[in-house]
């Protein structure tokens, strides 16, 4: 794994544990991970994992992922399973994204099937963590991608 993907990964466990409140905090964290970067990089890195400044129920502001239901469906374009795992087509450039969304719902528990992805550029290996549960991981990936893209339609309407 390339070292900015390492990075990144870091920059998303430091905004979820809501440690992150500045960018200065997380160039100051990130130098006692191991990653020394500017300040430049740091806002960079924000950017490109989609975290914002919000307000924590305490009041308090800090650096905050986007919620799940921001998942982005329209990444989705076909889903196939074997054994214990999913392949999910994305448009070229999509699969980091994609990626990036199911293992966070994964993480706060709501894609409970999923261990982790794996992306390329078009392509998501997608991880259950039953061994025979790559047939039930496709269809809720298919299940959740159709109910958002409904909710989009409905909310243009």
């Amino acid at each position: 794994m390339a070292s900015s993907e390492l990075r990144r990964s870091k920059v998303i466990s430091l905004v979820e544990s809501g440690k992150v409140h500045s960018q200065s905090d997380l160039v100051n964290l990130l130098g006692k991970a191991g990653f020394l970067v500017t300040q430049a990089t740091a806002s960079r890195d924000l950017e490109e994992i989609g975290a914002m400044r919000g307000r924590g129920v305490d009041g308090i502001a800090t650096y905050q992922l986007p919620k799940a239901h921001a998942f982005p469906s329209e990444l989705v374009l076909s889903v196939e399973s074997s054994a214990n795992m999913a392949v999910v087509r994305t448009p070229p450039g999509g699969a980091q994204l994609l990626a990036s969304a199911l293992d966070r719902a994964a993480g706060t528990g709501e894609f409970s099937l999923v261990i982790g992805t794996i992306a390329g550029d078009d392509t998501v290996l997608v991880i259950s963590k039953k061994s025979d549960g790559g047939a039930a991981l496709a269809k809720q990936l298919l299940a959740l991608a159709q109910l958002t893209n409904a909710q989009t339609r409905r909310a243009k309407k």
